[in-house]
């Protein structure tokens, strides 16, 4: 899933223009079916590999982001994201690092590691970091109909009641969730979740992302975490597992893939157009003769 899915090119700019089974769980960590939360540093998953440097030189894709505090997130999948595949006015995603779940988009400034199991290596997510700031990302199934932000959400609060807090935020209501990490230190965490068609995306914000809504990094994430293109796939899921991922393809290397494909494609002699019907006649060449003919005998 994702490896050969280039974006689509239908810009929401361009178009204005023209009037336009369950898997297993690796200790409870691959799905939110236990509601933990980690912060990305290590204790529970293999995050020791920085993946990516980002280009100082790149360029941030899009040009628009969330930035109303409201209860309600209005708008994905037209005005913002993010973005699923199949919507209308997805960005071109053609330059985006392929993660499987999801592609993320190129910004100047950002480092991109990794996060996998420990026991079997399976890529569960991913952390950018932008100066003192970070967003771990992951990508949930979700049920067909319903959304899964706000079941989650209140789980969440059940289980953190005495130091979890609700408030509205430029994704709808996000949680502020204090977070113990090494030596007995607490950091700040900020964790939204938006629902796309068939998944949930769920952010969890550390740093000043997650204290000061006016900094500068908490604005250049907001707008990282609207530009992911979700890719749910086929994948027969249960709610709340996380949607299978991949380490990172970059757009060079699914660019060569598929010119390699369309390759071996083309190489195929006389190779038929469309399903094969009743007029069609196949040629069939074989080394074998015809032996001596015997009679029987009575």
């Amino acid at each position: 899933m994702g490896l050969f899915g280039f974006g689509k090119k239908k810009h929401r700019d361009a178009v204005v223009e023209e009037h336009d089974g369950q898997r297993g769980d690796d200790d409870g960590k691959e799905s939110l079916q236990g509601q933990d939360i980690a912060v990305g540093d290590g204790t529970d998953t293999n995050t020791e590999t920085p993946v990516a440097q980002q280009d100082a030189d790149a360029e941030d894709t899009g040009d628009d982001y969330p930035t109303d505090v409201s209860e309600e997130y209005e708008g994905r999948g037209e005005d913002w994201g993010p973005w699923d595949v199949d919507d209308e006015y997805v960005p071109d995603y053609d330059e985006y690092l392929d993660l499987g779940a999801y592609y993320i988009p190129f910004m100047k400034g950002i480092e991109l590691r990794i996060k996998a199991s420990r026991a079997t290596n399976a890529v569960l997510g991913a952390t950018i970091t932008y100066g003192s700031s970070s967003l771990e990302v992951e990508a949930f199934a979700a049920p067909k109909t319903l959304g899964l932000w706000d079941d989650v959400r209140a789980d969440l609060l059940d289980s953190k009641s005495d130091i979890a807090k609700e408030v509205p935020g430029v994704f709808g209501m996000e949680l502020i969730l204090p977070v113990p990490i090494k030596e007995g230190k607490m950091v700040t965490t900020r964790i939204v979740g938006v629902d796309g068609p068939r998944w949930m995306l769920r952010g969890i914000f550390s740093g000043k992302a997650a204290t000061d809504p006016d900094n500068e990094e908490t604005q250049a994430l907001n707008r990282f975490f609207s530009q992911i293109v979700v890719e749910r796939g086929e994948e027969p899921l249960a709610p709340r597992d996380l949607i299978p991922m991949h380490p990172p393809v970059t757009p060079g290397e699914r660019k060569a893939a598929a010119e390699q494909a369309e390759q071996a494609d083309a190489e195929i002699p006389q190779r038929p157009k469309g399903p094969f019907d009743s007029d069609q006649q196949v040629e069939q060449k074989t080394t074998l003769s015809r032996g001596p003919m015997f009679s029987e005998v009575r």
